[in-house]
């Protein structure tokens, strides 16, 4: 894996951002350019794991001493309490290197368990689960989509929790739950079948803390994707697994609240993401481009190549423009779900266009492991599943978008 160039990924102040966000940029930047993406190699267990391991915990105690460290979590947890706009720009310029995320103390699924435990849990689950969870003494995973229901509609899940004395017994199948392997816990999806009142069906489902050594509960299989096994992406069985009544993850109903609570800012993360992901595909075709001699000339030289640059900033750029919108939208405290399907939707096939142009670029080179270009590839389309298929997104803003106007109101641009 090459070192990425100084001039398309060095990070300038961005005048409409504050000191204090543009200075969390810089700083993250300069960790990601010189010290992760130089040792990607490593980092990716070529030279050995014990090199790897050790690298690692060299590079997150550097996060750590320059105040980068779990920025995903509020300070009395020991992290970074960084807001959500510095959050989002850090993800774009972490998302440059494959393996920039754990240098900064943010591994999935534990990463997205440890912010939802931070705001529902009690102080029990808090000194139980979420510590231990930071501290690296424990690993979780999120236990939600089933095989036998569309994961598109949670409303549909069927994994039950039925409430006998004072523990939970929970039944039900459940598959793509994220490192399930390595976890201690899982936190799972049930539906509790409690109704608020107004007949809301998202009120029936509640989250429930489950241990992965309690018994009933059993990994059926890993489930490869694309081709790869060993990824724990695991097939799981629950079968009368009793935990505690205060294991439940908030209040009892809560659990699709906490879920949005997860995915919708989680979107917007994947979606800067993206965005990084692509300017490291960029940076590397454009260097590929005017270093590669074929047929009597630089490949930049090429018109196909040109229309694969200028195609592929301007994909960037509005992919960009579009995410930063939808993050001050948020932050704004405005409505920003049609916004939040709209990146969902975009973003991610502009990735696939974009890191697609770059692999022809390098030609065979291109799919091989030599460079990240293969991983972003499979990256991109799996988002355009994952948190919920293109076609789910589309319905959704189009009938926000009719909702309003056939509310009278006028469609706000801003």
């Amino acid at each position: 894996m090459t070192v990425a160039s100084q001039n398309i990924l060095t990070v300038s102040p961005i005048s409409s951002l504050s000191d204090e966000v543009n200075d969390i940029r810089l700083r993250t930047a300069k960790i990601v350019a010189e010290y992760v993406i130089p040792e990607e190699k490593t980092l990716a267990g070529y030279e050995g794991d014990e090199k790897r391991d050790s690298l690692y915990e060299e590079l997150r105690n550097h996060a750590r001493g320059q105040g980068l460290w779990k920025p995903h979590l509020p300070t009395e947890y020991g992290g970074m309490g960084a807001g959500f706009l510095s959050l989002a720009y850090m993800n774009e310029i972490m998302a440059w290197s494959p393996f920039s995320k754990s240098c900064f103390g943010i591994v999935p699924p534990s990463a997205g368990n440890e912010s939802v435990l931070a705001k529902y849990a009690t102080e029990d689950q808090i000194e139980k689960w979420l510590l231990p969870s930071i501290r690296g003494e424990m690993q979780s995973c999120f236990s939600m989509t089933e095989p036998d229901n569309p994961g598109s509609d949670p409303r549909s899940l069927q994994t039950s929790a039925v409430l006998e004395g004072d523990e939970w017994v929970i039944n039900g199948r459940k598959w793509f739950t994220s490192n399930a392997r390595r976890a201690d816990f899982a936190i799972v999806m049930c539906r509790t079948e409690v109704e608020d009142g107004s007949g809301n069906v998202n009120s029936k489902m509640t989250q429930i803390i489950v241990p992965t050594d309690t018994p009933g509960f059993e990994i059926v299989r890993d489930i490869p994707v694309w081709g790869h096994t060993g990824g724990s992406h695991a097939e799981v069985t629950y079968t009368n697994v009793r935990v505690p009544k205060g294991n439940a993850l908030g209040r009892r109903g809560t659990g699709h609240a906490a879920a949005q609570d997860r995915l919708g800012a989680g979107r917007v993360y994947h979606c800067m993401n993206c965005v990084g992901s692509m300017w490291r595909a960029f940076d590397l075709m454009v260097k590929r481009a005017t270093e590669r001699e074929v047929h009597g000339g630089k490949l930049e030289d090429k018109q196909f190549i040109q229309g694969f640059i200028a195609d592929s900033y301007m994909d960037i750029q509005a992919a960009r423009l579009m995410t930063i919108h939808t993050a001050e939208v948020i932050e704004s405290g405005r409505d920003p779900r049609t916004d939040i399907s709209a990146i969902k939707v975009f973003v991610p096939n502009a990735m696939h266009k974009v890191v697609d142009r770059a692999i022809q670029t390098y030609g065979g080179i291109g799919v091989s492991s030599d460079y990240p270009l293969a991983a972003f590839y499979l990256g991109a389309r799996t988002l355009r599943i994952a948190d919920g298929p293109d076609e789910v997104h589309k319905i959704l803003i189009a009938k926000n978008v009719l909702r309003r106007y056939h509310s009278g109101a006028s469609w706000d641009f801003g």
